[in-house]
This record gives structure tokens, C-alpha cells and sequence, in this order.
């Protein structure tokens, strides 16, 4: 405060303690009215001083919509659910398969017979029923997690149940498509492809967690 200002005559005065807390009030005053015509005042005394967050602090801060969670885990399995209905319709069926695999298997075998080629054609078939849900029971694992980590059995058998439930619609879609029939028999190996591929993600979950342990001393 400068010694021509009001408040500074005024302090400098004797006066009682209630005008004490007149003149601080007033150099509170003379400081604010200073730094106002200062010329390294800050203009915006509101801002943070902080420095701008980085990507990586935004998205730990910033939670990934719920649906597109769901969606990331699960539409590999809902892309092969969609593969394995469409393998159930009359394009795929015993007639239309047999003409397909009996021009690769004749070019590979030219004296191949008729129940030779049978034989071979009901394995692949049969083959495909395995593998069709031994991939759609490890998609569906991957789903019901949604992006935990490891194993637990709560995820393995919801996985496994899916499966079978679907196996069992897949041949009841099929009872409606006039070249193809429904089998228990093709419900009951479709289940058995999904148990191995639970049992299989199962022992691979348990091997790398024992590979975990070792190395921590």
C-alpha cells in the first residue's frame, strides 16, 4: 500500500480495534486493486494449471458402453451359431454334400467304391456335427466370460449348456426342412464336441496357471 493512498492514512491514524479491521479490510482492497493493473496478473485465475490427461488416462476414467462389451465378446459366437444354421438347411444335406465330396474323393482315389465312399462320407458328415460345436463351445466361452480372465466353472458349463441347448433346437429346426431329419444320435455328438473343447480350454487354463506358479519364486 502506498503511503498517498486513503487506506494508508487511515491505518496510520490511532484508532480502536474495530478500525484495525477497517484497515485490513481496506489494504486487502489496494492489494486486489494493484494486482489488477499488474501486467503479469493472471488474466484466468479460474484454470487448472494441470497439464492435459493423456488417452490412456481418459479411457481408465471413461467406461466402455455396456453393448459394445457384450457385443465384442459375443459375436463370434453368434456369427457361428448363424454358420451352423445354415448348415442345417437343404443346401447342406446328405444328397447335396454326397455329389460334392464324391468328385474330390474319386479324383484321390479313382477305385473307390460305392460303400467305400459311403463309409467315408457319413465319417465326414459326422465330422463336421464334432467339429461345428467343438469351435461354437470355445466361442461360446470366450462370450460368457465377456472379457474376464482364466476359468471358472461358472463360465465352462454355461458354455457347455448353451451348446447343447442349440444342438437340440438345430435338429428340431430340422425336422422342418424336407431333405433333412432330426437325430438324437447327431444332438447327442454335437454335445460331446463342445464337452471336449470345455475340457480341453479347461486343461489349458490349468497348465498355464501351474506355469504361473513355477516361475514365482
Amino acid at each position: 500500500m502506498e503511503c498517498g493512498s486513503p487506506g494508508a492514512a487511515f491505518c496510520a491514524s490511532p484508532v480502536s480495534a474495530t478500525a484495525t479491521e477497517h484497515c485490513e479490510k481496506l489494504r486487502k482492497l489496494d492489494r486486489r486493486i494493484e494486482g489488477a493493473d499488474s501486467p503479469v496478473a493472471n488474466p484466468q485465475p479460474w484454470r487448472n494449471p494441470r497439464p492435459a490427461p493423456t488417452l490412456n488416462e481418459i479411457r481408465a476414467k471413461t467406461p466402455t458402453p455396456r453393448l459394445l462389451v457384450w457385443l465384442w465378446a459375443w459375436w463370434p459366437a453368434l456369427v457361428w451359431a448363424g454358420v451352423i444354421f445354415m448348415m442345417s438347411t437343404d443346401t447342406f444335406s446328405t444328397e447335396h454334400t454326397a455329389s460334392f465330396f464324391e468328385r474330390i474323393l474319386r479324383w484321390l482315389r479313382p477305385s473307390l467304391t460305392m460303400d467305400q465312399f459311403a463309409f467315408l462320407h457319413y465319417l465326414i458328415r459326422k465330422c463336421g456335427h464334432f467339429t461345428e460345436y467343438f469351435v461354437f463351445c470355445g466361442l461360446l466361452y470366450r462370450g460368457v466370460r465377456a472379457g474376464g480372465k482364466g476359468w471358472t466353472w461358472r463360465w465352462g458349463f454355461s458354455a457347455f449348456f448353451i451348446a447343447a441347448s442349440y444342438s437340440v433346437l438345430d435338429e428340431i429346426h430340422q425336422a422342418f426342412v424336407p431333405s433333412r431329419g432330426p437325430s438324437a444320435y447327431d444332438s447327442l455328438l454335437d454335445s460331446f464336441g463342445a464337452f471336449i473343447a470345455l475340457v480341453l480350454i479347461w486343461l489349458w487354463f490349468r497348465r498355464r496357471r501351474a506355469s504361473n506358479h513355477t516361475l514365482i519364486p
